[in-house]
């Protein structure tokens, strides 16, 4: 499994010639300009939450690939509507196909379209392919129902927030990831614009005093799993 940082807390991850697109927000995020939207390929759009830093490229990127659109009922109704392919689910659900399965687990945050209206409950996403499992978690605060995850799936990387003000901010992910019973953590939602601004290099510290591994990576850049 491919993954591949398109910066805020945007992510393709591909494997089996299957391609995710997940929260893309791209042309609205200067630190992204060397990102083309037009450019990227996607089976499937995995959206968290509805808010406009995860869904501002997700029409133009079903137009470009006729992705399905995966999220909650309300999200996938109001793309739905537009005439887009979507498969709508809610907390505790999961989408399966032959080659991967994808678990929408509690988010502690809002979600509300650019226009004000309703955007459903946020969730993140717990997604395995084979014999290896990620965690995408969204935008949200750390919390007890994390705990619920390695009961049923043994993790290879959790993906959290880290930049605070909105979501959790570096000591509560570690916090998270003890949770979640996973040392490897990917790093996303930092950095954007000020109120998410971090010292990466005392993130990784803080993270490496309690032997665990955050990978930052720039944008464009990828990891394998």
């Amino acid at each position: 499994m491919k993954i591949t940082y398109l910066g805020h807390a945007s992510l393709h991850i591909e494997f089996d010639e299957i391609s995710i697109i997940v929260d893309p927000f791209i042309s609205g995020n200067s630190l992204a300009s060397h990102i083309d939207v037009n450019e990227l390929d996607a089976d499937y759009i995995f959206v968290t939450h509805a808010h406009q830093d995860h869904i501002l490229d997700v029409e133009t990127i079903a137009k470009n690939t006729g992705a399905t659109i995966v999220s909650n009922y309300e999200i996938a109704m109001h793309y739905g509507a537009k005439n887009f392919n979507v498969f709508a689910m809610n907390h505790g659900g999961t989408y399966k196909t032959q080659a991967f399965s994808a678990k929408y687990v509690n988010a502690i945050h809002t979600s509300s379209f650019p226009d004000g209206s309703y955007g459903g409950q946020p969730g993140g996403f717990v997604l395995t392919v084979g014999r290896k499992s990620i965690y995408i978690a969204g935008d949200t605060a750390l919390t007890y129902d994390m705990k619920l995850i390695p009961l049923q799936t043994k993790l290879d990387l959790a993906i959290f927030p880290i930049g605070d003000t909105f979501t959790m901010g570096v000591d509560d992910a570690i916090i998270a990831s003890d949770f979640v019973a996973c040392d490897k953590v990917l790093g996303y939602h930092y950095d954007s614009f000020p109120p998410i601004k971090i010292d990466q290099e005392e993130a990784e510290q803080k993270f490496s005093k309690k032997q665990k591994d955050l990978i930052l990576l720039e944008i464009g850049n990828s990891i394998e799993i």
